[in-house]
């Protein structure tokens, strides 16, 4: 069997990538350190890393098993923080699922200022949805709902999915092709123009475009970037387009680094909805988390 100390030990390997670093970060010797590499490797059949430069870089095996290995790792260590012995009074714990984006633009500048603990965690809805219900999270912030009967689905505001551009962008042509109609023409002009996107997730401008031209986009987006945010700020006074929920940009179009470009002649709109269990143990720390969304200009 895998012994988890020789995991823990890789994944500060991989991490600091120094054996050095490793050791003092762990609180154990650097041959502990070597041996639980080498006893790791002499299991997995694979070496994990090679000495570069005085840095240990990480091999292709040793990536694919950084990946299966991370989240569980930090669950654990989460895990060992939360029970761990204490003379301190105990905290209620409020694990809270969402986007990075809503995340930033809602809750992020108020978590200083609870009196509870809270877990913030990002990921696909779907898997949401699963961990809501399996009580891994207590509270998530979603565009979609389910089915599943021991979920309740309230709904608190929308977001409008809007094509914008930096404004150092001429978009005279384009708004001349919209105003006559000329839809088709519109569209080429745009799959010509610099676009900016992100690496997890392209639905918003699969569905903008599969609403307003009746078609999946059929061109690479010239950026990719981690996320809607890194966009914004990417766009805000400079060249190019996106499409992204209008909330997040509000601030840079009143500033005047962004415009709104086109709302589409099918708008798309998306109701947010706060998703919780039926009966929760932190109910009063949902409700406080939940009224900071609802005070939010969306």
């Amino acid at each position: 069997m895998i012994n988890l100390e020789w995991l823990r030990t890789f994944k500060s390997v991989y991490e600091t990538q120094s054996y050095t670093k490793a050791a003092k970060e762990l609180y154990i010797s650097q041959p502990g350190v070597s041996l639980h590499i080498g006893s790791l490797e002499a299991y997995v059949g694979y070496s994990l890393f090679e000495r570069i430069s005085k840095k240990l870089i990480p091999t292709e095996k040793a990536k694919i098993l950084y990946n299966f290995t991370l989240e569980p790792l930090l669950k654990l260590e989460t895990a060992e923080q939360t029970f761990h012995k204490t003379t301190k009074t105990e905290r209620p714990t409020v694990s809270v699922g969402m986007c990075f984006e809503t995340f930033q633009f809602t809750l992020e500048k108020h978590i200083p200022t609870f009196d509870f603990n809270v877990i913030i965690r990002f990921g696909m809805y779907e898997q949401m949805f699963t961990d809501l219900d399996n009580g891994l999270l207590d509270l998530i912030i979603t565009p979609r709902k389910t089915n599943l009967k021991n979920l309740n689905f309230e709904a608190f505001s929308k977001e409008k999915i809007v094509l914008i551009n930096g404004t150092g962008t001429d978009t005279s042509e384009f708004k001349k092709l919209i105003k006559n109609n000329k839809i088709e023409e519109a569209e080429n002009w745009l799959k010509q123009q610099i676009w900016y996107s992100t690496a997890a997730d392209m639905e918003h401008l699969n569905n903008f475009w599969k609403a307003n031209f009746n078609r999946h986009p059929d061109f690479k987006p010239n950026y990719i970037v981690p996320n809607i945010s890194s966009i914004v700020r990417c766009l805000s006074g400079n060249s190019g387009f996106s499409i992204v929920p209008d909330f997040l940009c509000k601030k840079e179009i009143a500033n005047g680094g962004i415009a709104i470009t086109w709302e589409g002649n099918n708008k798309i709109e998306n109701t947010l909805h706060f998703g919780e269990r039926s009966k929760n143990m932190v109910q009063n720390e949902i409700n406080k988390i939940k009224n900071i969304f609802r005070n939010e200009n969306f």
